[in-house]
Order: C-alpha cells, then structure tokens, then sequence
C-alpha cells in the first residue's frame, strides 16, 4: 500500500485588523473621489442635488499629514439635538487612509458597545462604523454628490455667481 501525503497549500489569512486597514485604504478613496477633502481648507462645506437630502461636511482641521472633518446629512435627531446621521472622520493623507472615529447613528458608542468595552468589540464596532461609512460614501456618490455639488457656505449656487 502506498502513502500519500495531502499536501497543504496555505492560504493567506487576512486579520480582522488586516481587514480594517483595507476599509481605511478604501474609503480614502471613495471619500477623495467625493470631495477631494485633502484640497479643502477648514470651513463649512455642503452639498445638494436637489433631492432636499443635503450632505453637510465640516473640516475641524488640516495638518501637515492628517484632516479632522465631521459629515452629517442636514437632519438633526429630535430627541438629542445632534446630527443623524453622522461621522467623525480622520484623513491620513500620507498613509492614504480615512478612518470613521465616531459615528453617530441614532445612538452614541456608549449605549453601543458600554463605557469600558474590551478591545475586540472596539475592534468590532470600528469595522461596523468604517463598513458604514464606505456604503455612505458609495451611495453618495451614486446619488449624484461630489466636487461639482460641493459649495462652501456663504458661496452663491447658480448662473453668474
């Protein structure tokens, strides 16, 4: 009787923190695609396509290498007066990554995951809110948003201005 032996081909396995870079790695593109965040200077921005459904963006603050934005739709939750729904957003423009910090879908991280969760739920509800995010943005920019609809405010929409 001859033996063989099964040859085991390994497979990469791709980590659950693997797996969050690559959403980091996906939504910077998505979002630079968008807005092209990395070029805006810190103000107030929004952007409408005339469905009534306005997508506001607010950049905190640019550095040398990162952008802190906030991204909301022009709704605010009755009950807590905060925009639902919203991101925080983190822009690594040297690692070419975004990173949802907070999102705020109708209940804060909190009530989600409790006030000292241990670290492979944050790990969990990070790679739920940056899932979140890169829908938001592929839906947004199925919608129609983007750079041409993207207006500072203060500035005039139309012909002449």
């Amino acid at each position: 009787m001859s033996l063989v032996l099964a040859r085991r081909v390994q497979r990469p396995v791709l980590s659950r923190f693997g797996w969050l870079m690559g959403l980091y790695a996906e939504n910077h593109a998505r979002l630079q695609r968008l807005f092209e965040v990395a070029d805006l200077g810190c103000g107030t921005y929004a952007s409408s396509i005339g469905d009534g459904l306005d997508v506001n963006l607010i950049v905190i603050e640019q550095h040398a290498y990162t952008t802190e934005l906030r991204m909301s739709y022009g709704m605010i939750d009755p009950q807590t007066g905060l925009a639902d729904p919203s991101a925080s957003l983190r822009l690594y423009r040297d690692a070419r990554q975004v990173e949802a910090t907070h999102c705020y879908m109708g209940r804060r991280w909190q009530d989600v995951i409790g006030m000292y969760p241990p670290p492979s739920r944050i790990l969990d509800h990070r790679l739920r809110m940056n899932t979140f995010l890169g829908k938001w943005l592929q839906y947004l920019a199925e919608q129609g948003h983007g750079v041409a609809t993207l207006r500072k405010d203060g500035e005039k929409v139309g012909i002449g201005a």
